[in-house]
Parts: structure tokens; C-alpha cells; sequence
């Protein structure tokens, strides 16, 4: 008995070995499907602030700018949506929220933005002028630009605008 208890344990273990390998990796980029890559940078309070602190939510990655006028023309809908949805249940995620990525260069227009168009969520990151790697990792080459990402950091959507931001999420509620 005991025996066979060891032999399928054995034979447990190598098949759940074989299934995990054959399981393709999900690919970190920028596409629809792919893992999206990793920020850390300062946040408001100058502490770091991960990307990957936000796993478990529907997370739209925003670049944006205080000088941006187009960006902070998109800033009423990007709060219309987090108001509507950020407690929301969704398949793939619980809750919603921002990640704002800022290119400004004066830190307190920055704040002062954040302030004025009341985007009260946490989620606040400036990328120092000196170090612009998120914008060739995730090929920035305009702003407002954006990703939505599931729970698990997959790329769903990118550069949702308008209402289409709030119909995708209303798409993706349980």
C-alpha cells in the first residue's frame, strides 16, 4: 500500500512537472497578450512605487503630462471610469485603478495637475527626465497613451480613449 502511494505520488509530481513546462511563458511587451513590463519609479511621496503592487486589479497604465493638453482633456473620462468602477468585480480583476505615469520635468506642476483634475487615486509616478527608459520600453511616442492590464499584468487594451475606456471596463465586469 504504501508503495503504491509513493509510485503516485511520484507520478503526481513528474506530471505536474511536464504540464508547468509545457505551458508556454507569457511574453513581457507591449501587445494585447503580453506580460507588461515592470515600472518602478518615485511616487508623490518619493517613495518607490511597483506597478506589480497593483496585482489582483484591472490597472490602466497612463502616460501622461501637466503640459499635455490632450492628456488633460482624457483626465475627466479617466476619472469618470475609475469613480465608476474602482470597487468594481471583474473577470480577471478586483477593483480598478490608475497608474499614472508622468514625463513632467517640474514636479510641482505635476502636483498641482494631480490636484486640479482631482485624480485621487494613489497610483502617481513621475519619470525623472534623466532616466526615460519607460518610454522606449513601452514605446511612448505620444501621449496620452495607455494600457489596460488584468490582474495578472496582461496587456487587454491600449490607448482607450473617451468612453471607450468605460465601455471596455463595463465589458470586463462580472
Amino acid at each position: 500500500m504504501r508503495l503504491l502511494k509513493g509510485t503516485l505520488l511520484v507520478v503526481s509530481l513528474v506530471l505536474c512537472s511536464f504540464l508547468a513546462q509545457s505551458r508556454p511563458a507569457v511574453p513581457v511587451g507591449i501587445q494585447v497578450g503580453n506580460k507588461a513590463p515592470e515600472i518602478v519609479e518615485n511616487s508623490v511621496t518619493g517613495k518607490p512605487l511597483k506597478l506589480s503592487s497593483l496585482a489582483g486589479q484591472i490597472v490602466l497604465i497612463d502616460f501622461w503630462a501637466s503640459w499635455c493638453r490632450p492628456c488633460r482633456s482624457e483626465n475627466p473620462f479617466v476619472v469618470a471610469a475609475y469613480e465608476k468602477y474602482k470597487k468594481a468585480s471583474f473577470t480577471g480583476g478586483k477593483g480598478f485603478t490608475i497608474f499614472s505615469v508622468s514625463l513632467d520635468k517640474d514636479l510641482n506642476a505635476w502636483k498641482e495637475a494631480i490636484t486640479t483634475d482631482r485624480l485621487s487615486w494613489e497610483n502617481h509616478v513621475c519619470i525623472p527626465a534623466v532616466t526615460p527608459e519607460y518610454i522606449k520600453i513601452y514605446q511612448i511616442r505620444s501621449i496620452p497613451t495607455n494600457f489596460l492590464i488584468d490582474g495578472n499584468g496582461i496587456i487587454l487594451a491600449t490607448n482607450l480613449r473617451g468612453e471607450a475606456l468605460e465601455q471596455k471596463l463595463a465589458s470586463l465586469k462580472k
